[in-house]
Order: C-alpha cells, then structure tokens, then sequence
C-alpha cells in the first residue's frame, strides 16, 4: 500500500487495519507523515493490528492500494508523489493488480484531467460517483460506489443522475406477446443524401433493433435501391417537394427522425422544415439536421419547441451549432446541454465520454455505459434509430405522472445507456465493427440487472 499524507492516506490506512485484522500480510509505504489527527489515529491502529510500515517500495506483491492523493488535488503530481506513482505504475505493468481508494491518485475529480495519474483495475469511491472519474475511465477501471453514511446528496453537488441497468429497464417498456406491427408503432426516417444511404440505413437498423414495428426511410432518389436492399423491412421513399408526400408521410408516423446522412444543402434544410412544420409529434434530430442549423440555433427552437424532442449531437456538433470551439463543449460537458436544453425547449443529448442528457426542466441524466468501440462513424446513426424508436414506444398511451422522469428524457437516457452496453458486450474494440454491435442488442435489451451487494451503492465497469 502507498499511503500519502492527507485524508486519502487516513482512508488508506483504515483499509490497512481491516486488511490486517484478518491476518493478511500488510506493508504500507508512507509518502509523508499524516496530517490531520484522525490519520494519525488511523496509522497507529493499523499498526497494532499488524501492519508494517515499509521502505522497500518494490516489494513483488499482487495487489497495490493507492492512497496517496483523494478528490481534493488538482493538477500534475510533483515530488515524491509523482515519483510513488511512476513506481506504482511500472508494477503494474509488471503484472500488480492496482486498486485506488475513492479516486486515482493523480486524476482531477472535477475535471477528469489525468496526466501522469495512477491506473487502477479498480477504484472504490465514496458516497457518490465524481465527475472526474466519468472523464477518466481508462484511469479508474472498474468503479464501485460505496456506501459509508454520507448522505449522498450532500457531497454529489451537481453531478447528474448516472444511468445504471437497473434505472434503464425498469423504464423500457414492454413488448406485449399480443403486439402487432401497429401497436410497436411506425418510425419516418428522413436522411441518406446522395452518397450516404448508410447513414440511413445504420439509424434504420438501430431502430429496428430497437423494436419498431413500422419502418419508413426517406431518403435520395439515388440511394432508394442501396436502402432497399439494405433494408428489406423498410417501406423506401424519394425525397420529395410535394407537399402531400410530405403530409402522407407524418400521417402514417408515429415518431420521426431526421439527420442521418441529410447533407448540409439548403435543399437539405428546406426539406427538414417543412417536415417539421407538417409533424407536430415527437422527433429527433441528429447530425445534419442540426449542422444546417450551425451557427443559427435560435431558428431551429421554433421546430422544436411544444413537442418531445431530442436532438443527438457529439460535441463537434454542438460546437457548430452554437458557433463556439468544440474544446469550449468538452470543457462544459456537464453544464453546456442544460443551458441549450433550455434554450430550445428540448432534450440534448451529447454523445461522448460520459453522455450527458440535459432536460429542459433542468435534470440531467449521464450514461458512462460504453466502449472505444462505438468511436467510429455510423454509430451515432444507430443511436438515433434506438431513440426514435423509444420515444415512439413510451409516447404510446404514456402516463407522464408515472414517471419522475420527462418522456424525451427518459427515452434519450435509456436509448444512451443500452447503446453503450452494447458495445460493452462485444468486450473488444480491436475487430469490433457496428455490425457486432447490432448483434449484441438482443443481449443489451433483455439483460436481468444483477444486484448490487450490501455496502455497493453502484457499479460501473472499466
């Protein structure tokens, strides 16, 4: 164990005397003396349980804990710090198995920063999840919350509500084995501009995976047969100025998604407006559909406004959209959606690591569910086929008193979350392509959320 000298150190020899108490060998390395009385209280327990206190800092023992640094640092580590980590770090590669105590010492809990930080297997975090350790997977490992009777409103200030298993599928509405193509309702896609039938095909996909019991897809003149033979299941439509196509096309809809491989033309946004201001239902706008509007966002609320809606952007996206540096999205992930939420009267949901979904009501939802693997293009197509079609399926005689949470909401959080579990489930990036991603849906809908053991408020794997 490397055991600093702040509280973090304290909590680390806390663990120290637990360890020892049951009769496991317990060497701590201590990078200062500790500060505060409790830690000191903590050392000497620890001690009289039997822990040892060790110079040999490259003692060849499996499993390292790291207390060296909690969530109250910041920036790079210096001094001796930084040089526990490095030696920590050349253990691990060698083989030790590093578990962090409430936060990777090095990473920014606020931030996620984490340059020259510890990379655990495993952290163990306090109370609630941190910011910071959403930012930082690849630095956290696998993290498990747990319970130590701090009320956990009191120290999760204004971190979102994190999107596990068990509060996505206790809001994923049932199939019924009575269910015909009507009651799992009709999706319009409207995208696939000359030369991009797959974005359209990719979001039809992932609506039909989803559960969609009707599909449409609208798209290019030129791309009518590539969709069609891409997807047999879909009813294959021309882009159209006709006003009655249009008006034939919302009729039969019970949900529409615009955006998937739309272009960025005037004829592309011409199109999408008058979609919108024929179809006053729900619907969802990703990728062209809001890079149409880049720069203009505040022509797009008056589309938006006075429906379910959610529009999909990654943070490149929205950047465009709102005409600022995409580093400026990346910097106020948390805190950018909510004021764009508002402004439009629609949910956002911003893709990226974590996603973070901002209501108009002010909550927000993140899902940290996920893999590199869906870093590649097409993914966000498939998403936005996944939301649609849940929107669609919880607008169908949807009692919103039921729920603490927004339809909109609730449909962008649990279309998030299963997406990125998903990718979890190919449990490889290397070699992965959407189609395995597609194929590990069925595993992704129908997954029993296990429970969580006495103690563990919540889970989140590496």
């Amino acid at each position: 164990m490397f055991a600093g000298s702040g509280n973090n150190g304290g909590d680390g020899w806390i663990v120290a005397a637990e360890l020892a108490k049951r009769n496991l060998p317990v060497h701590v390395h201590e990078v200062g003396a500790p500060r505060s009385e409790e830690a000191r209280h903590a050392r000497e327990v620890a001690i009289t349980a039997g822990a040892q206190v060790s110079a040999d800092v490259h003692r060849a023992e499996p499993v390292i804990v790291d207390a060296l640094l909690g969530t109250g640092a910041s920036g790079p580590p210096r001094g001796a710090i930084a040089e526990a980590i490095r030696i920590i770090e050349t253990r691990r590669v060698n083989g030790a198995h590093v578990v962090s105590l409430d936060i990777p010492s090095g990473v920014d809990a606020t931030t996620g920063a984490h340059e020259g930080s510890v990379r655990a297997a495993a952290t163990l975090t306090f109370g609630t999840m941190k910011r910071g350790q959403l930012m930082a997977r690849d630095a956290c490992g696998r993290i498990v919350v747990l319970d130590i009777g701090i009320e956990a409103k009191a120290i999760e200030a204004e971190l979102p509500l994190l999107v596990d298993s068990a509060w996505a599928h206790a809001r994923i509405p049932d199939i019924p084995v009575t269910a015909h193509k009507g009651t799992r309702r009709s999706l319009a896609i409207v995208g696939g501009d000359r030369g991009m039938a797959g974005a359209a095909i990719l979001a039809g996909e992932g609506a039909l995976r989803t559960g969609i019991g009707l599909l449409r897809i609208l798209c290019h003149p030129s791309n009518t047969v590539a969709v069609h033979a891409g997807l047999p299941a879909a009813i294959v439509h021309e882009w159209s100025d006709d006003p009655a196509g249009i008006e034939a096309l919302v009729a039969t809809s019970d949900t529409i998604a615009i955006g998937p491989g739309l272009g960025r033309s005037d004829r592309a946004r011409d199109l999408l407006e008058r979609v919108m201001i024929a179809w006053g239902g729900p619907v969802v706008l990703d990728a062209d559909a809001l890079n149409v509007f880049a720069g203009d966002v505040d022509s797009l609320a008056p589309l938006l406004r006075g429906r379910p809606a959610v529009i999909t952007p990654h943070p490149a996206e929205l950047a465009r959209l709102l005409g600022v540096e995409t580093e400026a999205v990346l910097e106020q992930r948390f805190e950018i959606g909510g004021d764009l939420a508002k402004r439009l009267g629609c949910v956002v949901l911003l893709k990226g690591t974590p996603t973070v979904i901002s209501s108009p009501d002010g909550r927000r939802y993140v899902s940290a569910s996920g893999s590199a693997a869906l870093a590649t293009g097409g993914s966000g197509e498939v998403l936005t086929g996944m939301v649609a079609t849940l929107l669609a399926h919880m607008s169908a005689g949807d009692d919103e008193a039921a729920f603490e949470t927004p339809l909109a909401a609730r449909a962008a959080a649990c279309g998030a979350f299963i997406h990125g579990r998903a990718a979890e489930l190919c449990q490889f990036v290397r070699g992965i392509t959407l189609d395995d991603v597609l194929r590990a849906m069925p595993a992704a809908w129908n997954e029993t959320p296990a429970p969580l053991p006495d103690g563990v408020l919540a889970t989140l794997d590496a």
